[in-house]
């Protein structure tokens, strides 16, 4: 296998690139700006409208938000208000997966999508999953989990970005625009990212991963993805610089406008839409008379997933608990154990997905949290940013834990759990889901009142990887690797393509705007060619500087 690495000090310089790629005036049929509705408007508006956490943007359409991902005021975008199902939800209980999230959509999406075209979105999105439940639910020694991995990637992040890519593709040809898709990955999302949206018209996608804290299979996965409108670059960094570069470019508003940069990260509100579907389906599978409870362990770094469960508790499915399963990279169990969110150091754990210090959906839960006071959560993630640190006061503390149990599981907790799984019940856990599996176990033991079981209460965990994609964990666990389903094993000797650059948001920004296809469809690259004649052009001048400074 080929790897191409392009080194940032390879960069064409500012003055040769000036030369080279003068700047280009923005792309034609760019996604507009935020688009204020008035009063008047409004009342007669029949679809949701979205707005910013932090106030400062309110009354954006279903697809302004889809491509808007980041606000522009930092915040994240959330519904006006959350449609309420509880009334309605029974009715879908023998829906297929399709169906059904074609259900929850509407509600969000209201008369901007066509009935027909929506349904047939859905369907086309689910018809790439290996199984015909696209999310079954196996009893494994009296652990009932939820099997979130048979998507194209072997990964949960597979349900909301099969559909978001469709969505992508529908608007932006609906409409003859383009987009940037630029997005963050700790493992999963980049690849699941990669496979919706390969090939798409209009869209160019960049990844970016942490150099070297990425599983091999997870990065084999997105480099061998060679489509041209496809660009992986290997962060030499954490998940937190990744994801730290993504939310300046989002805040460059002229950068962001000029390439039409869109969010396939979890900030993305249609992510969430999307998952909180299989919440439902679960539930109808448990209960088929909707006379039960359910509670759910998540494994979750970035707080997206479990955030999707919430909605679907606020929307009326009957939600006992929601269980926050953290590796040691804990900083949501340190909040729900004692209201303290403290940016620490990040460590290198077995479950990669999660190695992340900063939770990005955390925001929306805490604008829930505040009763939705706006100016109130902006000066608390203004302080956070500023200090690394946010304490939420104790009635508002308890008030999370009416809704939400944590655990964090330790290295030797997830191996020792993915061994025993295996051994006594010849089920191989991934180590996301071994985590989640863990704080089940943790919290009976502890004999918490909510995990108790009762006759109509069922708790499901999340399992969110394919164990394949962890070989390393789960071979020290088992003492053996765990077998390649056919998809995964095709991208061992594959081809791969990517760039290696520094932490460094100039670089990627620079990348970005030397990748980007121009008025004619085509691409800039850096190539031999490239560099040679920029270093030379920069050396002339720079000579020639030096010449007529000594004539004059």
């Amino acid at each position: 296998a080929s790897i191409a690495r392009v080194p940032a000090l390879l960069l064409v310089p500012g003055v040769a690139q000036a030369l080279l790629f003068p700047s280009r005036k923005a792309l034609p049929g760019l996604i507009p700006g935020i688009r204020h509705l008035s009063g008047g408007h409004r009342a007669k508006q029949k679809k949701m409208l979205f707005r910013s956490t932090r106030g400062a943007f309110l009354d954006m359409t279903f697809e302004e938000a889809v491509f808007e991902g980041l606000a522009q005021d930092g915040g994240l975008l959330v519904p006006h208000f959350i449609p309420d199902l509880s009334g309605e939800y029974k009715k879908w209980k023998n829906l297929s997966f399709d169906e059904l999230a074609y259900e929850i959509a509407k509600h969000f999406v209201g008369e901007e999508i066509p009935e027909e075209d929506l349904r047939s979105l859905m369907k086309r999105s689910y018809s790439t999953f290996s199984d015909k439940d696209v999310v079954p639910t196996k009893k494994v020694g009296g652990m009932d989990i939820m099997e979130l991995f048979h998507g194209p990637t072997y990964a949960f992040k597979d349900v909301a970005l099969q559909a978001l890519g469709n969505l992508f593709e529908y608007f932006l040809t609906r409409s003859n625009k383009r987009i940037t898709v630029v997005g963050a990955t700790s493992g999963d999302t980049g690849s699941a990212a990669i496979y919706g949206l390969r090939g798409k018209k209009n869209v160019e996608c960049f990844i970016l991963f942490p150099e070297g804290r990425v599983s091999p299979i997870q990065q084999m996965q997105m480099t061998s993805v060679l489509d041209p409108n496809v660009h992986c670059v290997a962060v030499q960094g954490t998940f937190d610089d990744c994801q730290d570069i993504v939310k300046a470019l989002f805040r460059d508003l002229k950068f962001k406008k000029q390439y039409s940069l869109g969010a396939v990260n979890s900030i993305n509100i249609a992510r969430i839409m999307f998952q909180i579907t299989y919440y439902f389906y679960t539930y109808f599978k448990a209960f088929p008379n909707c006379d039960g409870e359910m509670s759910f362990s998540v494994p979750t770094g970035n707080f997206g997933d479990i955030l999707a469960g919430y909605y679907a508790k606020r929307m009326g499915l009957p939600v006992r608990h929601l269980v926050v399963a953290t590796n040691s990279n804990d900083i949501l169990d340190r909040f729900f154990s004692s209201g303290q969110y403290n940016k620490y150091p990040v460590v290198q754990t077995f479950s990669p997905s999660m190695d992340i210090g900063i939770s990005s959906n955390f925001e929306r839960y805490l604008f829930y949290l505040f009763g939705e006071d706006s100016s109130m959560l902006k000066q608390m993630m203004d302080e956070f940013n500023r200090t690394g640190k946010l304490e939420v006061k104790p009635e508002l503390l308890a008030t999370a834990k009416r809704d939400f149990l944590s655990c964090c599981c330790s290295e030797q907790d997830t191996i020792d759990t993915i061994a025993s799984f295996h051994k006594q019940h010849g089920y191989t856990l991934d180590p996301h889901t071994a985590c989640g599996v863990r704080a089940v176990q943790m919290l009976e033991k502890q004999q918490v009142p909510q995990c108790k079981a009762a006759k109509k209460h069922k708790m499901v965990v999340l399992s969110t990887a394919h164990p394949a994609k962890f070989s390393m964990a789960v071979s020290k666990a088992t003492g053996g690797p765990p077998t390649l389903p056919a998809g995964l094993a095709a991208c061992q000797d594959a081809e791969v393509r990517f760039q290696v650059m520094p932490a460094s948001t100039p670089a990627i920004k620079s990348y970005i705007e030397t990748t980007i296809p121009d008025f004619t469809g085509q691409r800039n690259v850096y190539t031999v060619q490239h560099i040679f004649s920029a270093t030379s052009i920069v050396a002339a001048v720079f000579i020639a500087g030096v010449l007529v400074g000594k004539n004059v």
